[in-house]
């Protein structure tokens, strides 16, 4: 796999996991500019492109002169200084179009924060599939202080994970929230001691992840996603689509002639991973 066009990203690949860790450390405080934009671009089209990623986590482990640990300390509004406004709302665009196809990468992404995650890393926090945060993880969107709302996925996708009161809450207020409390509202999974152990967390998952049929993950994912906010019977299509191309694509009868060798823990030799344009 070559990572050199995501190294802005600090990118780690194990193979044997099939898993890809994107470390963030760039800026005085892993502010997300246009250089980030660009990376997390190009991440895109790599994961898209690659089907060895199964498993894909975002961490940093940056701290600040004092010693305090950063995840990301929101968008980067220095360089926007003498940006006429259609400029700003050009790059909020590209900013929420970016999360929404991070958020739908055919691959298990886990979100792992330790430090601080201000408004654009709270909000990051929502493309992930799962989220860990250590015990030094706070989350605030300080946007209505600055005359701004979020602008990347930190009102209604927000809502939709922690609820409407919650969401009004934190956006409304800028109220500051550790670890413990995101756990509780469900804007993070679990809470790890320090980022090595979360590591070890999304070791396992990745573990689990590489015996499965890629393809089957992919589609399941995407079928959780777009099942979101429509009716019963839509939700129903949406699984009934999913599981009609799994037998198209020949993983059910992987999964049927294999079956006591998977029982056993052996991993058989899945079909490629599939785009939804793929039927």
């Amino acid at each position: 796999m070559d990572l050199a066009t995501i190294d802005e990203l600090h990118p780690s690949w194990d193979a044997e996991r099939r898993l890809l860790v994107l470390v963030f450390e760039h800026g005085k405080a892993n502010e997300m500019g246009t250089a980030q934009l660009e990376a997390l671009e190009r991440l895109c089209e790599l994961v898209e492109g690659d089907e060895d990623v199964m498993c894909l986590c975002s961490t940093s482990r940056r701290t600040s002169s004092s010693g305090k640990p950063i995840f990301i300390a929101g968008a980067n509004v220095t360089e926007r200084v003498g940006w006429d406004d259609q400029r700003v709302l050009a790059h909020v665009v590209r900013q929420r179009a970016l999360l929404r196809r991070v958020r739908r990468l055919p691959v298990f992404h886990v979100v792992l924060v330790s430090g601080v995650a201000l408004g654009w890393g709270t909000e990051y926090v929502l493309t992930g599939d799962y989220a860990l945060a250590t015990s030094f993880a706070t989350f605030a969107l300080p946007e209505t202080g600055l005359g701004i709302i979020p602008g990347a996925r930190g009102s209604g996708e927000l809502a939709d994970v922690v609820g409407v009161p919650q969401a009004l809450r934190l956006g409304c207020t800028g109220e500051a929230i550790g670890a413990d409390e995101a756990r509780r509202i469900g804007l993070v999974q679990e809470v790890v001691a320090d980022v090595d152990a979360g590591l070890a967390r999304v070791h396992a998952l990745a573990e689990l992840l590489r015996r499965r049929s890629p393809a089957a993950v992919a589609a399941y994912k995407r079928a959780v996603i777009d099942a979101r906010g429509v009716s019963e019977s839509e939700r129903l299509a949406i699984e009934r689509r999913g599981y009609e191309q799994m037998v198209e694509h020949g993983e059910a009868a992987i999964g049927r002639a294999n079956f006591q060798a998977i029982v056993g823990g052996q991993t058989p030799a899945w079909g490629p991973r599939r785009s939804p344009s793929d039927g």
